[in-house]
């Protein structure tokens, strides 16, 4: 899921682009910094020596997510023509994912 997810930040950069927050530097590079970090925690997920250690990035990663996710409710804009109900039903989500990678951690 996650490596795909970071793929599509390379295949379609300017989606991802739409709903950066505007006061992060240099939008362009954090989109396929965010990429290639799903790409190698994704990948990371199936080398039982470093599972624990994409994991904890993983959850990381959805923390910092959530700047994006809040900065979605912030206007017409930046929604990127989502709608609200679906943009607040994101936030439990992040968290619920993050419980799940969490859920995996010594197993």
């Amino acid at each position: 899921m996650y490596v795909v997810a970071g793929m599509a930040h390379f295949l379609f950069p300017r989606m991802y682009l739409r709903i950066m927050p505007r006061y992060l530097p240099n939008p362009k590079f954090l989109v396929f910094l965010s990429g290639a970090a799903e790409i190698v925690l994704g990948i990371g997920l199936g080398f039982k020596k470093i599972r624990d250690y994409s994991i904890y990035g993983i959850i990381l990663m959805l923390i910092v997510f959530l700047l994006v996710h809040f900065y979605m409710l912030s206007g017409e804009k930046a929604s990127a023509g989502i709608p609200k109900w679906i943009l607040i039903l994101r936030i439990p989500l992040q968290f619920g994912l993050m419980y799940w990678a969490y859920s995996y951690v010594m197993y």
